[in-house]
């Protein structure tokens, strides 16, 4: 199996260059697992039994066997199983079974993306050809023809669709659906983990909607639920479907052997702290398997890292025109045609390697990949796990390889493989009853049926909701009921994917002015402000204008060395605190708080080498929320007396916010970006500029008010989203433990001055930044 051969062969060329230059923190080995098989159990429909033999399962793994057995006795369930583990049958057998026994039966399947549903689509597809019955699926999305969809709504037994499909295209048309509803036996889950934050929250209402309009038509389906590790699953289910669930974990199903290496990349000035770029490393690594001939899958954090990335490996690898095509990339908002043949050709084994964000993170079919590079850690333990599975399947061999940015947080995890190898996979949190999404589907749900005086919407209720939507002239209350009276039709007007359903279309006006991409509400601003290089599949792209109202950039091809990174200014501002704690010699709250966010500026950043060849300055609107957050204060008494200067001290401040706002991902499952980070006077409620802007004021007015002995500082830690998903102030019950983190990170850190790995570089965060952040945290925990 020269495959196998040459994967061994990598790896030890891998350990050579680590051993050099002491850049392998870990090689752990995953041995291979046997599988528990059980016969079929004696209710299962034979012919359905037969065919699912004749497809080559010939026995169920433990897993699909329980779960088959708490079904029928009419329980919800989710079942966690590492990725490629066979959930898929442990519901396809459940709802096949009952539309054989029943034909009027009826399930919904619910997937996050198009391409799930499709994957879905065909595996029933080969099962229901071998059963020789007529079992009618179909994919009901935004792709689905309208010719198409009455007979979907009529004939249909199994709908596959995604939680944006039904919100806004299946339950504000439920009369439409009758056939559906009164006939609802099971709603299928998967991915569960992915739906947490926003996307769950607002998934948790829909389906508050969902069930409510099943019980209008005399139905109460059972709820299966799917998901990879995570720490609380029955919890989240249950907060998810607000019913019991019962929980199936004991995974039968094979593995094949796994090395998972953690690599560091290896410091090249110690005196700063400065490793090699993670970038530059993930690419050395991954041409290192794909010239080996092994179907390599790369990791990224985001869509900018993605598309250097692509350009880097299509440089090393795609040497003639004959290897055009061996490199792609692979995130949200490539359009949906291009992601379709990228997933094609990686089945089918012409793409060698694919760089992806977290859009591959999900079980898409893409076939068996040797090797998952992860381009820095993905923020948490059940993520980086998931994305490693990615390569290997049942049987044969399989690497996983984590490269380390310099980021505090990756530089905890690389340095401490034992805690992650030992550690629980983190919570999931979702907040359904985050006021501007609950009234937001209050207003969907009022548009669906009627609300009934006293009536609850899920566990909340809802009274003064519906009489705030009165006085907006949304409802009308008439008798016992509240009847939707608006001309707006809702569920247009809210996305679940975030808060804003105003997404920015990409226009390349090269040549014919045509649409090549999308990009979301949130990020448009720091992606396609004028003058910014907008990248795509490896192509670069110099933004000419952008028309905020009519929410299109317009872009032309171009070439250059370098990229640009946006420059924000974020103002915070307290509205209500919830909890206070006072500790020995510092108080950490949470609460309600204003956050205004402006793109002033932007830096370009050279290829290769991550130098800063320019800047520009930029005035873009303003975007605003209320959200909530953790705020750590620090007393002016102990701050004032700090031996350092004013302007070393504010320094000192944004290091330790830096290393604060790096670390507490390890408490919470969120990406960095989910949760912000601003620092305050608590005295006067101003905000204090990052170092970038206060150069730019001169030197005396912009420290003039944060040299005061009133000035008494606040960190903040918010969360991202309007109304706050309880991210931030889930760090309030951690008391000092986040400190006591954050100083363990700052005195592993060999570097003198603060880096990346700490305080953040010293060019951006100051002189002194380390020493003064250090200072503060041993003073604040009475030690040194």
């Amino acid at each position: 199996m020269p495959k196998q051969e040459n994967l061994i062969k990598s790896l030890e060329l891998l350990k050579e260059i680590g051993l050099k230059n002491d850049s392998i923190r870990a090689i752990k080995h995953l041995p291979a697992q046997e599988a528990k098989y059980l016969e079929y159990p004696a209710d299962v429909q034979p012919a359905l039994a037969e065919a699912l033999q004749e497809k080559g399962f010939s026995k169920l793994y433990s897993h699909q066997h329980s779960s088959w057995k708490l079904l029928k006795d009419g329980k919800n369930i989710v079942v966690v199983t590492p990725t490629a583990s066979g959930k898929t049958l442990c519901y396809n057998l459940p709802v096949l079974d009952a539309i054989l026994q029943n034909p009027s039966a009826r399930a919904i399947y619910l997937f996050p993306t198009k391409a799930l549903s499709q994957d879905q689509r065909a595996e029933l597809d080969e099962t229901i050809k071998l059963l020789h019955e007529e079992i009618r699926i179909f994919t009901y999305d935004g792709d689905t023809p309208q010719d198409a969809r009455k007979a979907i709504r009529a004939r249909g037994h199994i709908i596959l669709t995604n939680p944006d499909m039904l919100h806004t295209g299946i339950l504000p048309h439920h009369t439409k659906w009758i056939k559906l509803f009164e006939n609802l036996k099971y709603i299928v889950i998967d991915e569960l983990h992915n739906y947490r934050g926003i996307f769950g929250s607002h998934l948790a209402n829909v389906l508050r909607r969902l069930k409510r309009i099943a019980k209008f038509y005399g139905s109460q389906p059972q709820f299966i639920l799917c998901t990879a590790t995570i720490a609380n699953p029955r919890e989240m289910a249950e907060n998810m479907t607000e019913e019991p669930v019962s929980l199936v974990d004991n995974n039968g199903s094979p593995s094949g052997e796994k090395y998972f290496i953690f690599y560091n990349p290896p410091v090249v000035n110690r005196h700063l702290g400065i490793r090699r770029s993670y970038v530059n490393e993930s690419r050395r690594v991954s041409s290192l398997f794909i010239k080996n001939g092994l179907q390599t899958i790369i990791f990224a954090p985001s869509r900018l890292v993605t598309e250097v990335l692509v350009t880097y490996l299509k440089e090393d690898i795609e040497k003639t025109v004959k290897d055009k095509g061996l490199i792609r990339g692979y995130r949200g908002g490539y359009l949906p045609l291009k992601r379709r043949e990228i997933e094609k050709e990686l089945r089918e084994g012409k793409i060698k390697g694919v760089i992806s964000t977290n859009a591959l993170e999900l079980g898409i079919d893409i076939g068996s990949l040797d090797v998952a590079v992860l381009a820095s850690y993905p923020g948490t333990i059940s993520s980086t796990w998931q994305r490693a599975g990615r390569a290997g399947r049942k049987t044969g061999r399989s690497a996983a390889v984590l490269v380390a940015s310099s980021s505090p947080l990756d530089q905890f995890i690389i340095n401490n493989p034992e805690y992650f190898f030992s550690k629980n996979p983190e919570k999931a949190l979702i907040n359904p009853d985050n006021l501007s999404i609950l009234v937001s589907h209050v207003e969907c749900g009022a548009f669906e049926l009627p609300f009934q005086d006293g009536e609850k919407f899920g566990r909340v209720k809802i009274d003064d909701i519906l009489k705030f939507l009165e006085e907006e002239k949304l409802v009308h209350h008439s008798k016992d009921k509240w009847f939707w009276t608006s001309d707006v039709y809702p569920a247009d007007g809210v996305s679940l994917r975030s808060i804003s359903s105003d997404n920015f279309v990409v226009m390349d006006t090269s040549k014919k002015t045509k649409a090549i991409a999308e990009v979301d509400f949130s990020s448009a601003l720091t992606t396609l402000h004028p003058k910014a290089i907008y990248m795509c599949e490896g192509e670069q792209y110099y933004v000419e204008k952008l028309n905020y109202e009519q929410r299109k950039a317009y872009v032309k091809k171009t070439d250059v060395d370098y990229f640009t990174d946006a420059i924000d200014y974020t103002k915070i501002k307290i509205l209500d605190v919830f909890d206070k704690n006072n500790q020995e010699k510092c108080s950490i709250q949470h609460g309600e708080v204003h956050v205004a966010t402006q793109v002033v500026g932007f830096k370009k950043i050279k290829f290769h080498t991550s130098e800063n060849v320019g800047a520009g300055d930029l005035s873009l609107p303003q975007n605003e929320m209320h959200t909530t957050a953790y705020w750590l204060t620090i007393p002016s008494e102990i701050f004032q007396v700090l031996p350092f200067t004013s302007e070393q001290k504010i320094n000192g401040l944004y290091g330790l916010a830096y290393l604060l706002h790096h670390v507490s991902p390890l408490f919470m499952m969120c990406d960095l970006h989910d949760v912000g980070v601003s620092i305050g006077d608590n005295s006067t409620g101003k905000s204090v500029p990052p170092r970038d802007i206060r150069l730019k004021i001169s030197p005396d007015e912009s420290l003039q008010d944060f040299s005061d002995v009133a000035f008494e500082p606040n960190v903040f830690i918010y969360d991202n989203f309007p109304g706050g998903i309880g991210l931030s102030p889930s760090l309030f019950d951690l008391e000092k433990t986040l400190l006591e983190h954050s100083r363990k990170t700052i005195q592993a850190c060999p570097c003198k001055e603060g880096c990346p790995s700490c305080v953040g570089p010293t060019k951006e965060s100051g002189k002194q930044s380390k020493q003064v952040a250090l200072e503060i945290l041993n003073t604040l925990l009475g030690s040194k």
